[in-house]
């Protein structure tokens, strides 16, 4: 086997951890056909299952095409532009490498995959995440609207242990919504 694999579905424990452990937790594969994954509805155990699936490929394409973090920044997970962006681009990886696409599928999907990196590189000079540092991207304030606060840079020391932490703590936030959605159903105070 090469270095990195060319596929996902090929990488094992050892590669995940391989290279800076930039993975520590193996996604579950996916067993059902592909289909548009909408971040805002999932529930709890639905999002750290994407999460994770979502890395793990995000990790093989930067090794596979060599993407600079000016496309593809360690901390790509806190911008919601570029997890939409890659989440769309991983899923139609997916529609074009299925065993029943066509033969042409392929070079379609590279074809959007270099529209995609346009637009990466420019939430990425937009949102101000570098190799080593990241701050929340930018928002204008309309008029009539509350000020910004201000934008705080954070060191980028340990990018998987920090991945598995934001994991946790989105899917703590979305199953604490999930609870207090159905304590109001039953009428219950939250």
């Amino acid at each position: 086997m090469s270095e990195h694999p060319t596929d996902p579905d090929e990488l094992d424990e050892d590669d995940l951890l391989d290279d800076d452990d930039l993975i520590t937790d193996e996604a579950p594969d996916v067993t059902e056909p592909p289909h548009p994954v909408n971040w805002n509805l999932l529930t709890a155990e639905e999002l750290e299952v994407e999460w994770f699936a979502l890395d793990r490929w995000v990790t093989w394409l930067r090794r596979t095409y060599g993407l600079p973090a000016s496309v593809l920044p360690p901390f790509w997970h806190h911008h919601p532009e570029l997890m939409w962006e890659l989440s769309a681009l991983h899923l139609h990886w997916l529609g074009a490498y299925d065993p029943e696409q066509n033969a042409s599928a392929a070079i379609g999907w590279h074809r959007d995959f270099a529209e995609a990196r346009t637009r990466l590189r420019d939430w990425v000079a937009a949102s101000g995440t570098r190799i080593d540092r990241d701050r929340p991207t930018r928002q204008t304030t309309w008029p009539g609207e509350e000020p910004a606060e201000p934008v705080q840079e954070t060191a980028i020391t340990d990018r998987a242990t920090e991945f598995e932490a934001f994991v946790t703590a989105e899917v703590a936030q979305r199953r604490q919504a999930e609870d207090d959605f159905y304590a109001a159903i039953a009428g219950e105070e939250p």
